[in-house]
């Protein structure tokens, strides 16, 4: 891709699928419905992760998630948040593929723990699973190098390393791996999880990320949909850097301007 190329010409693509937006968003973490949208439209979104078993799809006599942010302006992505077994992720994803047709998903499970790490023997089990039954499956996962080989192998469609605990906002926790990840892959990768501020949605776009997931750093925020928008530009900002290539690093200084011709 060209360096001088602008946000909508610089498109990626999953499981045959092309988007211009770098920034996924996600559902169920916010006041209402309504500032969910607002949110994800300052986001430039075009695709909303939706935690099947927390969000109402399906009950005409509640608030449904479908009247405020519109399938027919996002793509849906369900997810299995709250699942710890592959049989209760393979059970939550027939479920939203019955109710709204979707089989592009996004797959976490997750360990019992305090940290809530994935499971990663069980997520790659469970993938197996959803992909026997027609899914095109994009992972949640740890930032290991080895084990997101065996998902790319295992036939996923975008592997989503952890920056961090979710929800904890502590950002980038090892940036060399997520390079190493995304040297490797031959799927898009994505950062998912950690993000707490603009500046590390910028780095994870630097290091060559595909794009960036999250949901609580605009959730939280005071202000959501301020946020949001900054959130926009701290993708689109890490992008074109690393199109651009940054300059090296140096030991010792360099002076700013040339040194020769001076009076």
């Amino acid at each position: 891709m060209n360096a001088h190329a602008s946000p909508s010409t610089d498109t990626w693509t999953v499981a045959g699928r092309t988007f211009s937006s770098r920034l996924i968003v996600g559902t169920g973490k916010y006041k209402t419905y309504q500032e969910n949208a607002d949110a994800a439209e300052a986001a430039g979104a075009e695709i909303v992760t939706v935690a099947v078993r927390r969000v109402n799809l399906t009950d005409p006599n509640q608030p449904m998630l479908v009247d405020y942010v519109k399938p027919d302006r996002f793509t849906f992505l369900p997810n299995t948040a709250g699942c710890f077994t592959g049989e209760d992720a393979v059970r939550t994803l027939r479920l939203a593929r019955e109710a709204g047709g979707w089989d592009l998903v996004k797959l976490e499970v997750l360990s019992d723990t305090a940290h809530l790490y994935p499971d990663m023997i069980e997520t790659l089990r469970a993938l197996e699973l959803l992909i026997k039954d027609g899914f095109q499956v994009m992972v949640y996962c740890t930032d290991d190098v080895v084990m997101c080989r065996r998902l790319e192998e295992a036939g996923a469609a975008a592997i989503m390393p952890a920056a961090a605990p979710i929800g904890s906002g502590l950002g980038i926790q090892n940036p060399v791996n997520i390079r190493l990840i995304i040297e490797q892959a031959t799927v898009p990768v994505l950062v998912d999880a950690g993000v707490g501020t603009p500046s590390d949605a910028t780095l994870a776009m630097e290091l060559g990320c595909d794009a960036v997931l999250m949901n609580t750093a605009i959730a939280g925020a005071k202000d959501p949909i301020l946020m949001a928008s900054a959130m926009k530009h701290a993708v689109i900002a890490g992008r074109q850097g690393y199109l651009a290539g940054r300059m090296p690093r140096r030991m010792y200084a360099s002076a700013s301007s040339p040194m020769a011709g001076l009076i």
